[in-house]
């Protein structure tokens, strides 16, 4: 397959401003380098009626095309159960049975990373196995021979976080987040990820995961999010921030697409135009603030 990048949003709402700022980012980093740019709905979880429509809409508003049909991940979980099977069979998998607030309150295990699974579960007799699935479904964790890892990102350099026992399917069988993205972009040939920043720690137990399911690590490009005046991740609380939001203040779909770019120091008007200079290097690096460049608010 020819390689490929990728924009791959939660049917959870309509997408915000920031959203649609890394949508564009995503889709210059695959075009600008002869790659594929593919669509991906993440609808294993919190699928909203009416979203994912909306959200092809708004990006096709804004000039985002993409390659082929829409891939959603709830038509992959045969995919999913393969590749925890394997992990299985090769005995790099177990059971837990831990609650949430058992795991926060849960002592950390000696030298482990801060946050990382404490491995209650890691090493249960079969008894008591038996025992605790007759009281609770139980979720499925990596069994996990290393703490850290070190990713390479385009942005940031090199970046090293937490690996640990994490969860690969949850205890209602839905696949966790960790497992099918690093399946499904290896299925569909997709070797650069481009998203937000704030999924960059969790990105090297996705790289130790390829590594052990022997699936090529992705480039990884972390951009920055927009944020609210506080600094934080933009939602659907800080006013108008969606394009039909825009909208109704008077904003065409033109002027909020043209802020985006500028926001990145690229030229305004049709994504084309940015194209023809997009460089990673000259991308900024810090969040961009909502509302800005004249737009309602601001």
């Amino acid at each position: 397959m020819t390689p490929a990048g990728r924009f791959a949003p939660s049917p959870s709402g309509v997408l915000h401003v920031g959203n649609l700022r890394t949508a564009i980012l995503a889709w210059l980093f695959a075009r600008s380098t002869g790659r594929r740019f593919l669509m991906r709905v993440e609808d294993l979880d919190r699928a909203r009626a009416g979203a994912e429509a909306e959200q092809l809409r708004d990006l096709a508003a804004i000039g985002v095309d993409w390659d082929g049909g829409i891939v959603r991940q709830t038509d992959r979980e045969h995919l999913y159960a393969a590749a925890i099977d394997r992990l299985t069979a090769a005995g790099l998998t177990y059971e837990c049975f831990c609650t949430r607030r058992e795991i926060h309150e849960a002592p950390s295990a000696p030298h482990a990373p801060q946050g990382a699974y404490p491995g209650t579960c890691r090493n249960l007799s079969d008894a008591e196995r038996a025992s605790r699935r007759a009281v609770r479904p139980a979720a499925v964790r990596l069994r996990a021979a290393a703490t850290s890892a070190t990713v390479q990102d385009v942005l940031h350099g090199g970046f090293t976080g937490v690996v640990d026992d994490f969860v690969l399917r949850r205890n209602d069988g839905v696949t966790a987040y960790n497992l099918a993205v690093v399946v499904d972009d290896a299925a569909q040939g997709i070797d650069q990820v481009v998203r937000g920043d704030d999924l960059l720690p969790s990105t090297p137990r996705q790289a130790y995961l390829a590594s052990l399911l022997h699936i090529p690590v992705p480039e990884y490009a972390h951009v920055p999010l927009v944020v609210n005046a506080d600094g934080a991740r933009l939602a659907k609380r800080d006013g108008a921030v969606t394009l039909a939001d825009l909208a109704a203040a008077g904003v065409p779909v033109e002027q909020v697409r043209d802020a985006l770019l500028v926001s990145l120091g690229l030229p305004a008007g049709p994504l084309d135009r940015a194209l023809k200079v997009f460089d990673p290097a000259s991308l900024p690096r810090e969040p961009w603030v909502w509302p800005g460049l004249g737009l309602p608010g601001a």
